[in-house]
């Protein structure tokens, strides 16, 4: 099990990659409802390269705030990649200060529809040397899906290992 020592040991590791890359960082959570950037800002001078975070749980939320296209969000949906890396982007156009962003929309629970239950995709975007483009980058994460502990539970160990791997891809794309 993910402990909160874990989180801040990797949130500690994403700030020293950031920093010693001069990078800023904005992020675009769904279904961690700032849960990363939460995370994150627990690193003494995070402001120095947190620039924030957008929490976009509804359908025109990520429309009206990210521009994520509407008809992705009918098909292929909410958990999908296109939308994922659509968010990222989105919140990186917004935030011209940051050169990288970072997404997550997923379903945890538990009222999930049996394809998504458990399933998040992580989005990262970064603007390319020329500063003209954006790269896209996106991942899918299948998330824990057993307890006898009941549903509430369910749902804390989904965010938290979200939050953690999450937090670990993005460290890997930095490397």
């Amino acid at each position: 099990m993910i402990t909160p020592s874990d989180l801040d040991r990797r949130a500690a590791t994403v700030s020293h990659e950031l920093q010693k890359r001069n990078l800023k960082l904005i992020c675009a959570e769904s279904c961690t409802a700032g849960l990363i950037s939460a995370t994150l800002s627990r690193v003494p001078g995070a402001s120095e390269w947190l620039c924030g975070s957008a929490v976009v749980y509804r359908f025109d939320t990520k429309v009206n705030w990210l521009g994520v296209e509407r008809e992705k969000l009918d098909d292929p949906g909410p958990v999908s990649s296109i939308v994922a890396e659509q968010m990222a982007a989105g919140v990186l156009l917004k935030t011209p200060e940051a050169c990288l962003a970072l997404s997550i929309t997923g379903d945890f629970g538990p009222v999930a529809p049996a394809e998504t239950d458990g399933i998040a995709w992580v989005g990262i975007a970064e603007r390319t040397e020329q500063g003209s483009g954006i790269a896209l980058f996106s991942q899918r994460l299948e998330l824990q899906d057993e307890t006898t502990e009941g549903e509430g539970i369910l749902r804390h160990r989904r965010h938290t290992e979200a939050v953690y791997r999450t937090l670990g891809l993005l460290l890997e794309h930095l490397n």
